[in-house]
């Protein structure tokens, strides 16, 4: 098996690394401030304007595949190169992703040619806007039965396809937009 988990095939990287969902726990904020001191320290002064835990492991008690998903905003003149050197720095892997917004940056800790290695954490970088993720995250906590829905699909998604992360997140997608939809539109609102 190759070194380079980009160069692993959508089989291979399922079959490494599959989707387990598992209670909501306690420790992920804790894990996440310790996470963004040591990204804000690896990036150096400037680099980042904006730092933001997202995806379910930041929602109160809602089931999470276990990985700490961070939201890393930066100005449109930093260095993106010079960014990604720093955070291989402490352990992160800089993953290509054309079909994320610009900067198209995405970078993964805790992964390893045979398997998870200790805590997983994605980096999504981002140029200033307004980020769905935060927005989708907001509504979870503010309305928690709508995350206790989602939960449900999430853990259904999980049992279906268990060694293909593309399709379980894929599949989450159609709930995900009319929920984002329906956030913006109570937001909307209540800005009236």
């Amino acid at each position: 098996m190759t070194d380079d988990l980009n160069k692993l095939s959508i089989e291979e990287l399922g079959h490494l690394f599959p989707v387990v969902i598992i209670d909501y726990n306690p420790e992920w904020p804790g894990m996440y401030l310790l996470e963004k001191q040591a990204i804000l320290s690896a990036a150096g002064a400037g680099s980042i304007v904006r730092i933001e835990h997202i995806g379910s492991t930041a929602v109160p008690g809602l089931c999470a595949k276990p990985t700490i998903d961070i939201l890393v905003g930066i100005s449109c003149g930093t260095d993106c190169g010079s960014l990604v050197t720093r955070l291989e720095k402490i352990q992160y892997r800089f993953i290509p992703k054309p079909e994320n917004p610009p900067p198209h940056i995405m970078l993964v800790k805790g992964y390893s040619n045979k398997g998870f290695t200790g805590q997983p954490f994605h980096i999504h970088v981002r140029y200033p806007g307004d980020w769905d993720e935060l927005i989708f995250r907001d509504y979870l906590i503010k309305y928690p039965c709508i995350a206790r829905k989602y939960a449900e699909l999430k853990r259904m998604l999980a049992s279906v396809y268990p060694n293909d992360r593309e399709k379980y997140t894929d599949s989450k997608s159609d709930f995900i937009l009319s929920t984002t939809k329906k956030a913006k539109e109570d937001r909307n609102r209540e800005k009236i």
